[in-house]
This record gives C-alpha cells, structure tokens and sequence, in this order.
C-alpha cells in the first residue's frame, strides 16, 4: 500500500531515550558496543591530529576498506557514518517507486521523502517472526532497503532470500550497519558482486564506539559509486575517521570484532533467558546486538524503568510496532542482571496501576 503521511516519528532516535531530561541513565537505548573506541583506536585517531591542517585524503582509507572486502576501489565509497548514504541515495538515484521493509531503521524512509519519494512500506509481521516473504515486495519496485540483521528486530535474513531480490533495472540497498556483530558475517552480502544493484552499507560507529566520528562506508557497482560521490560535498570525511576507518579494518581490528561478537552472542543469550524468565518473549531468533521485545504496558514500563535508572528505546516510532515493543541492547551480563531486577520491578508497578 503505497503511504503518503509518515505516521510514526521517523526522525527519533535511541540517543533521545538517554538524552531527555539530562538524567543519568544506564543506556540500553543505544545500539552502540559499550567500553568503546579501544584504547589502541583511540591513540589511531589521536595521532591523526597532527594533520588538521591538510585537507582530508581517504584514498589510503578507501583502499583499505576495498582489500577487506576483496573489492576493486572504484567499488568504495566512505561516507560521514551509513546515515550519510541513505541521503546520498535518496538524491542521486532516479527511481519512481522505493520500497522500504520495515520494521527497521527509520532514517532510509525519512531520507527518500526528505528528497520527494513517495515512499512504499512492507510491513513484516511479528506472527511471521518478523521474516521477509521476497514475494511480498512489488514488482515494480525499483529501490528496495532493507537491513540485515535488521534494527530493531535483530533478525538474521538468509543472504539468498535477499539475493531473490535483485533483479536488473533495481537497487537493493542492504544496510549491514550491524553485521560485524554476527560472528562469522554469515548472511552478509558485502563483497558480492554478482547481483545486479546491489549496494550493502556498512557503518564502523557501531562496534567500534564511533557514532560522534561518523564514519561508515558503500560497496557497490562503480556507476553507482560515482553517482552517490557527485551528489557528496567536498571532503565528506574527516581526517580523524578517516584514520579510525583504516584501523578498524586491518586484520587485528577484525579479529577483535570477531572476539566481540562471541561476547555479545553469549550475553544476548543471558538477556533473552533472563526476559524469558520474567514471562517476556523476544522477537527472532536475534542476531544482532540488540534484541526487541513485546512487553504488556510497554509505555508505562519504559517510563518506569527510566525512573528506576535505565533506558531502553521505544518501540512506536518504527512503522510496524506498537508501544509495547521495546528494544534493548545487548550489555555484558552484570549491567543485564541490574536491569532485569529494574524490569521486574517496573512490571509489578505497571501491573498495580493498571
């Protein structure tokens, strides 16, 4: 069904659960790796500060961001963190009917009508585990975004259901922002080169505790490459994230990535048992580092939970869910037990006023 008014508030974001009122809060709005930049990348963008005075040069970042996906330069683009792509591909591509998947990250739709899309929604369906049906797409899409594991459901789509999509004379624009949390990056579509208008985003805010850098990159075909280059300003991105991008893609950044997927595999099992024991069931299987929740008096448990020193990000503002979806991200398993003794609470003081 094709949507003219916008509905939910596409522009909220997790960071305004944390930021509101100025209190201090445990944030598990965020879908930011805690105890991030390590020290190794901090003194990586740190020694970049003796160059401010030089324009910024990406061509050592943008080649290395190409090694590691074993991809030619002309295949990379470097962008001031994913968010940036999304507006870039919203001016640059002429398409006359996008679709966005949701539930999922509200920025690629707000982008599109930003630049006067009207914009498709295909909604998937909690009763469906939030799967993508490939056939519930119209044909006549000729721009398709989705995300993988996709923000909020943390679902993992199976990287062949989503190369069922690509077809010539359409963009598939998968946003991988949180792919390098899935040990492995099974599923991901990054390198690919074989599917025709493919474009995979990728973001280095996320693992790395970069989100006040901004930096993220796309990989796609060379033409479609320039075109998003022509439609960025001079010098998108700053020498420090340049810095940071070359770093967080040498072999012992990968590495560490890896190590840190495993960690957050394993507390997201903590979190999602620990939901399970409060009688709370968590959309899935998840796969990111975040999981999404359906909670009874969703609201007014959020509200609590922030009263009791935690925030977690609603779930109404994505097209799709309701005030009784939550999201929560994934911390090490000491911060989950704290917040599931708050969410206990939260649940009893919702039920008493209900």
């Amino acid at each position: 069904m094709r949507t003219e008014d916008t509905g939910p508030d596409l522009r909220h974001h997790g960071d305004a659960e944390v930021r509101d009122d100025g209190a201090a809060l445990v944030d598990l709005a965020v879908n930011v790796r805690a105890h991030t930049p390590p020290d190794w990348l901090r003194e990586e963008i740190a020694a970049s500060l003796s160059s401010l005075a030089a324009y910024p040069d990406g061509r050592a970042a943008r080649a290395a961001v190409a090694a590691r996906h074993g991809l030619p330069v002309e295949r990379v683009l470097l962008t001031a963190g994913a968010a940036e792509a999304f507006v870039l591909l919203a001016r640059a591509l002429k398409v006359r009917r996008p679709v966005v998947v949701h539930p999922q990250f509200t920025e690629p739709e707000a982008a599109l009508r930003d630049a006067g899309h009207t914009v498709d929604r295909v909604l998937l369906r909690a009763e469906d585990g939030f799967r993508l049906d490939p056939a519930a797409v119209p044909e006549d899409a000729d721009l398709v975004v989705i995300g993988n594991p996709t923000n909020p459901t943390s679902v993992l789509h199976p990287a062949a259901t989503l190369a069922r999509l690509a077809r010539p004379g359409r963009t598939l624009v998968v946003d991988e922002a949180f792919m390098d949390a899935v040990p492995g990056e099974r599923e991901a579509l990054a390198g690919r080169t074989d599917l025709p208008g493919l474009v995979v985003l990728r973001s280095l805010t996320k693992t790395w505790g970069l989100a006040g850098l901004r930096i993220g990159y796309v990989l796609s075909a060379p033409e479609t490459i320039t075109a998003l280059e022509r439609a960025q300003p001079l010098w998108p991105v700053s020498t420090p994230a340049l810095a940071a991008a070359r770093a967080c893609v040498s072999p012992h950044a990968l590495a560490e990535a890896e190590q840190a997927a495993a960690r957050i595999t394993a507390d997201r099992a903590h979190l999602a048992a620990g939901l399970a024991g409060h009688g709370i069931q968590v959309a899935g299987p998840p796969e990111g580092p975040f999981v999404l929740a359906r909670v009874p008096d969703g609201a007014a448990v959020r509200h609590r939970l922030r009263d009791l020193g935690y925030a977690v990000r609603r779930g109404d503002t994505f097209p799709g869910l309701d005030a009784n979806w939550l999201r929560i991200a994934v911390r090490d398993q000491r911060t989950v037990d704290g917040f599931l003794e708050a969410l206990r609470v939260a649940l009893v003081s919702a039920r008493e006023t209900t």
